[in-house]
C-alpha cells in the first residue's frame, strides 16, 4: 500500500459501513514498521490488510477489507497468508475478528482470547455526573510518558506510537485521574467518519472508568459515539446501557500459535479499536 492507494483504501471502509477516517488510514501507512499491503484486479484495489508493528514485539493486523463485489474469490485468506508469511518470525500475531471475518481466522490457526463488544448511540443525549472521590483532568503533555509506561502494562507491550498519535490528534478526547491513588487510570479516542470513537480506557475500577467516560462524554452530547467493550466488564456494560448505548456487534480477539503478551485485561475497560488493539 502507498499513500496513492489511501483514498481508495477509504473508499473500501466507508462501504463497509466501518468508521475510519483517512488519518486512521495514513497512521497505519505512512510508519515504515508497519506492513500495509493492497490486492488488486484490473487495476483497481480489491482489497486491503494491514499489520501494525507494536515495539516488534506484537503484530497487529486489521483493516481486512475485500470489494463486495469481488468476494469468494479467495482475497481475503491471499492476504491474511501473505501478512502471515511476512511477519511470521514476530513471537505473537493477534486480531480483533468480526463475525464476517472469524471462519477464516479460525481456518488459519488464530485462538480466541476474549470477547469485546461494540456498543453505539446515535445520539448522546445524558450521561453519568462525576463520581465525588475522583478528580478528572485533561491530559498533558508532561503526564503522557506516564500514561505510555501503563498501557504497556496493560496491553502487554508498549504501543508509544499510537499513544502520542492519539493525544497529539485528539486532545479533547485525552483524560486521566489525578492523585497517587489512581495513577495510570486514563482514557482516550478519536474521531470518526460516523461515529466519536472512544478507547482505551485503563482503570483500576469500573467507577473509575465510568468516571473517565462521563467526562469525554459530557462533550459529545448530540453526537454518535461508538466504543469497544471487554465483554467480562458487566457493571460498565449496563451502565452504557442506561445511558442509551446499544450493542452493536461481537468482536472476538484472536492471537495465532501463541500468547505471550496478554497484558492485563482485568484492567482493560475499552480497546483502541480493533484495528490497532
Amino acid at each position: 500500500m502507498t499513500g496513492n492507494d489511501l483514498g481508495e483504501a477509504l473508499q473500501l471502509s466507508v462501504a463497509e459501513g466501518w468508521n475510519q477516517t483517512i488519518n486512521d488510514w495514513m497512521f497505519l501507512q505512512k510508519n515504515p514498521d508497519n506492513l500495509c499491503i493492497v490486492a488488486e484486479m484490473d487495476g483497481r484495489i480489491a482489497g486491503t490488510a494491514t499489520a501494525l508493528n507494536h515495539a516488534g514485539k506484537v503484530i497487529w493486523i486489521g483493516m481486512v477489507i475485500v470489494d463486495k463485489s469481488l468476494r469468494g474469490m479467495g482475497a481475503g485468506r491471499m492476504l491474511m497468508s501473505e501478512l502471515i508469511k511476512k511477519t511470521g518470525n514476530n513471537k505473537c500475531i493477534k486480531l480483533d475478528a468480526t463475525p464476517a471475518g472469524y471462519p477464516l481466522y479460525k481456518s488459519l490457526g488464530f485462538i480466541d482470547e476474549y470477547r469485546i463488544l461494540r456498543m453505539t448511540i446515535n445520539s448522546l443525549h445524558s450521561g453519568e455526573n462525576f463520581l465525588p472521590d475522583t478528580i478528572v483532568d485533561a491530559l498533558s503533555k508532561e503526564f503522557l510518558p506516564q500514561i505510555i509506561d501503563q498501557d504497556a502494562d496493560v496491553f502487554g507491550v508498549r504501543r508509544d506510537n499510537l499513544m502520542k498519535h492519539l493525544f497529539e490528534d485528539y486532545p479533547e478526547k485525552s483524560f486521566f485521574l489525578a492523585g497517587k491513588k489512581n495513577e495510570g487510570d486514563f482514557i482516550l479516542g478519536r474521531n470518526g467518519t460516523k461515529y466519536d470513537y472512544i478507547g482505551p480506557l485503563y482503570s483500576r475500577s469500573a467507577d473509575n472508568a465510568k468516571a473517565l467516560l462521563s467526562r469525554v462524554l459530557s462533550n459529545l452530547k448530540g453526537k454518535a459515539v461508538a466504543l469497544d467493550v471487554l465483554a467480562d466488564k458487566k457493571e460498565l456494560i449496563r451502565w452504557l446501557e442506561s445511558s442509551g448505548f446499544l450493542v452493536q456487534r461481537e468482536f472476538v480477539r484472536m492471537y495465532l500459535k501463541n500468547n505471550p503478551y496478554p497484558g492485563k485485561p482485568e484492567f482493560q475497560f475499552l480497546i483502541s479499536g480493533p484495528e490497532l488493539g
